[in-house]
């Protein structure tokens, strides 16, 4: 007994399945703190209730702190020299930042769930290679739902998160609200044992969460990368066929402003309470910034050797029809061979060498990375939007409008 013959240009079962329903396809809908959010009833299959989620979150993070620092005469003053209520980085990152990282997943899942199946409604990827494309689907969506990344995201936050980068990084070296510097080290008050092992590791998590479900998406282009794709350098994208993968930064949007803020509020902290300027945190505003644009458009920089393989086949390809087009024009037109009664005036062959040197250009103009300075621009301003107010510790608002209306005018 026989079956059908397989249809080498059928796409592959998976393939087929993301063409119907996208949405299945999302860097977000899965891991162990998502069903358990779904099971609290604080998430939908979807991400709904994204407000009801970013509340609670930023509640058990922010409250309790305000309630123990209170308890202890540190909210407003006493003998700290940061009280908490004057803390601009606690409120920032837990009334700011965390809601951000929540809205975050609802917008990535929205904006991106199409992208993975342009790669197939725009048949980039061969009948020999959907067998690949399906396994980086399907290794994608193992990540994503591990528990067992979910548990070294949380033991890393423990480990060296609070340990090492917050202890000798974060913490401010003054008297504050959620402890005191010793010769030993820092004594907790009761509102900073709560943030330091609460607060500080779900914003930690959240935050590390987001770039694993990063690597996620650039280990998955990077495995669609090696595959033969079917690029076409006259694409008017001027990327080959795959200028949509641009619109990814616009999904990250608030993922950059959620950077920008939580720089902000450590800037603010030190500008305020340890007497430094907003010229010392150049170096750590354009850090910030680069990070920022590297997370965001570093996993297309995976694409760039294919572009450029593309780009110089297609220059030697069209080279040659072009040749093959001018030389068949120059002896028609120029050297006596049209036909005596063809007119010269509305040949079409004009317009068809202008369209030659056109596709020609596309494909000499091509792009070798699929990032456009539009989407560059976009990040660049909302990275450092919450940072721009901090402009006003340096002058006056007066002054500040003055400034900019002259270079404006």
């Amino acid at each position: 007994m026989t079956g059908k013959p397989h249809d080498a240009s059928a796409p592959s079962p998976l393939a087929e399945d993301l063409r119907r329903q996208p949405q299945d396809f999302s860097l977000v809908l899965g891991g162990p703190l998502f069903q358990l959010l779904r099971r609290a009833h604080m998430s939908g299959d979807a991400l709904e209730l994204v407000r009801r989620r970013a509340i609670a979150l930023s509640l058990f993070a922010w409250l309790p702190l305000l309630l123990l620092s209170a308890l202890q005469g540190r909210a407003l003053g006493g003998k700290v020299a940061v009280p908490f209520l004057r803390d601009v980085d606690v409120h920032v990152r837990f009334l700011v930042v965390v809601p951000l990282l929540v809205l975050a997943e609802l917008v990535v899942h929205q904006r991106m769930r199409f992208v993975v199946r342009q790669f197939a409604e725009r048949n980039l990827i061969p009948a020999n290679a959907t067998s690949r494309f399906d396994s980086a689907i399907a290794s994608a969506f193992r990540l994503r739902n591990s528990v067992l990344a979910e548990i070294l995201l949380i033991a890393f936050v423990f480990l060296v998160g609070i340990q090492i980068l917050w202890r000798h990084q974060g913490a401010l070296a003054t008297p504050t609200w959620y402890a005191e510097p010793t010769a030993t080290g820092m004594t907790l008050s009761l509102a900073g044992i709560w943030y330091a092992y609460l607060s500080i590791p779900l914003f930690q998590f959240l935050l590390l969460r987001w770039y694993f479900r990063i690597f996620i998406w650039a280990r998955f282009l990077w495995q669609v990368s090696r595959s033969d794709l079917r690029l076409v350098p006259t694409h008017p994208d001027r990327v080959a066929g795959l200028g949509f993968l641009a619109i990814t930064a616009n999904a990250f949007v608030p993922l950059a402003v959620a950077h920008g803020a939580m720089l902000a509020g450590m800037i603010a902290d030190r500008i305020f309470y340890l007497g430094k300027g907003l010229p010392d945190f150049k170096l750590a505003i354009a850090v910030i910034l680069v990070f920022v644009l590297f997370l965001v458009f570093g996993p297309l920089l995976v694409f760039a050797a294919r572009l450029a393989q593309a780009n110089r086949t297609g220059i030697l390809e069209y080279g040659t029809l072009a040749e093959r087009y001018v030389r068949e024009f120059d002896a028609k037109w120029l050297r006596g061979g049209a036909p005596a009664d063809e007119p010269f005036v509305g040949s079409g062959d004009i317009q068809s060498l202008a369209d030659m040197g056109n596709s020609f250009e596309v494909v000499r103009t091509m792009r070798m990375v699929p990032i456009t300075r539009q989407a560059v621009v976009q990040l660049v301003v909302a990275t450092l939007a919450p940072v721009a107010p901090l402009a006003l510790t340096m002058m006056s608002l007066e002054e500040l409008l003055k400034k900019l209306l002259g270079i404006l005018l």
